[in-house]
């Protein structure tokens, strides 16, 4: 069984910074491609940043220069650095996960992150 586990969600004011982290335990062969999302009240889950297991990134367009996505593959953990926060980041931030020969899309539980003006 795999489990994927936020935390470092919070309250922070506007400008400030959080970093998010997300462990995966469980019965895991490999993990390939890993990423963030983030869904806010009323509008639909998006990409925030994504990292394959060979490094290539992808940032969605609004966090460009302001979040970076890592991992650490012998810790099987990914996490998100957020800097310049803005009161449109705040949501629910979700880490996902492709894993296996037949990658198998894993969810986390979601960590709440509130950017205050």
């Amino acid at each position: 069984q795999v489990q994927l586990v936020e935390s470092g969600g919070g309250l922070v004011q506007a400008g400030g910074s959080l970093r998010l982290s997300c462990v995966i335990s469980g019965s895991i062969y490999s993990i390939n491609a890993m990423g963030w999302y983030r869904q806010a009240p009323g509008k639909q889950r998006e990409l925030v940043a994504r990292i394959t297991r060979a490094g290539s990134l992808t940032y969605a367009d609004s966090v460009k220069d302001r979040f970076t996505i890592s991992r650490d593959n012998a810790k099987n953990t990914v996490y998100l650095q957020m800097h310049s926060l803005k009161p449109e980041d705040t949501a629910i931030y979700y880490c996902n996960a492709d894993i296996g020969w037949i990658n198998q899309n894993y969810w986390g539980q979601g960590t709440q992150v509130t950017v205050s003006s």
